[in-house]
């Protein structure tokens, strides 16, 4: 348990509260996991630790190192007028409050949107249409979001609607085949909505839960290539008005700032409800995840954090900020 310097909803200023990391991540500790976007903010300890007085030295120094674990200039600018705040009204007077007042803004930050895809049962199938460019994992992070739907006892079809990309097909069929589900396919190069099409009537006259469809792995600066998601869109709501449920972005944290400009121009072309973020365990640049919070405010659905089916784990605000930035050990550390 750690206290922390949170803003008051009523805006009237900042109050002390206390804030306990969740303990979903049980015996593998997700700070564990993302050890090198802690990395890109242990400068800050150091800092804190040397510095006999808050100056602004020691703000323009902690705001370089937020920008540099990439969570953007809005962001950073929003957790250092915060923190300023702070500093004017009294209640951050001392250096050792400065660390906790910046893990309290990045709570407030990114708590917004943490939250979590429950399947609705009356919507069956409850259709997850995943978009993202290639090589962010998109494909594989479908065939973990099928272990976890099947590990919870509902029935699961694969669509595989990224008809492209050299064995991507195979690669999805791969995946059933591990998890026991089916998926609808065609041949390479078939049209994407009609794939997605001859899925949903399946499914829903199999009775299955939910339906996760992939797409073709496109650049979002293609404009052309975005108009073909809006015609999966449409063909699905033919069968059903209000499918898909969920349009989900996955998106490569290693990729940093263009993370940010791929959620927001697929935003802008398929109105996005969900975003899962890969490959979080092999970044320093976990701090992009702020800043798409900050400027999009789409809920983040998932995060990766490993090879493994149980490794894309359900984002939880207060685990993840004390997982990158550990107020409470780190300070003992540095005692």
């Amino acid at each position: 348990m750690f206290s922390i310097f949170r803003r008051k909803k009523s805006g009237t200023g900042v109050e002390t509260t206390t804030v306990r990391p969740s303990e979903k991540s049980g015996v593998d500790p997700l700070e564990a996991r993302l050890a090198r976007t802690r990395s890109s903010l242990s400068s800050l300890f150091g800092l804190i630790k040397s510095a006999s007085q808050i100056d602004e030295e020691l703000i323009e120094e902690i705001e370089t190192t937020l920008l540099t674990a990439d969570m953007g200039v809005g962001a950073t600018t929003r957790i250092i007028d915060r923190l300023r705040e702070g500093i004017a009204k009294g209640v951050v007077a001392e250096p050792s409050q400065v660390l906790p007042a910046v893990q309290a803004e990045l709570y407030d930050l990114i708590e917004p949107v943490e939250q979590f895809l429950a399947v609705d049962p009356a919507k069956k199938p409850f259709v997850i249409l995943t978009v993202g460019v290639n090589g962010v994992g998109k494909t594989t992070t479908i065939g973990k979001l099928a272990r976890r739907y099947m590990d919870e006892g509902l029935s699961v079809m694969l669509a595989a609607g990224d008809t492209f990309r050299a064995a991507a097909v195979e690669q999805l069929q791969a995946w059933g085949e591990r998890n026991g589900v089916p998926v609808v396919a065609q041949k390479s190069g078939a049209d994407t909505a009609a794939v997605i099409y001859d899925a949903l009537h399946s499914a829903r006259a199999r009775g299955i839960d939910v339906l996760i469809a992939d797409t073709a792995g496109r650049l979002h600066t293609q404009g052309h290539l975005m108009d073909e998601l809006a015609k999966v869109r449409r063909v699905m709501k033919k069968i059903d008005p209000d499918a898909p449920h969920e349009t989900m972005l996955v998106v490569d944290a290693g990729t940093g700032q263009n993370a940010l400009a791929q959620a927001r121009q697929f935003n802008q072309a398929v109105e996005l409800t969900g975003i899962t973020v890969t490959k979080l365990d092999g970044t320093a640049r976990g701090g992009v995840l702020f800043a798409i919070a900050h400027e999009l405010n789409i809920p983040i659905r998932f995060i990766g954090v490993g090879e493994t089916a149980a490794d894309l784990r359900p984002f939880d605000a207060g685990t993840f900020v004390h997982a990158v930035l550990p107020v409470e050990e780190r300070a003992e550390q540095s005692a």
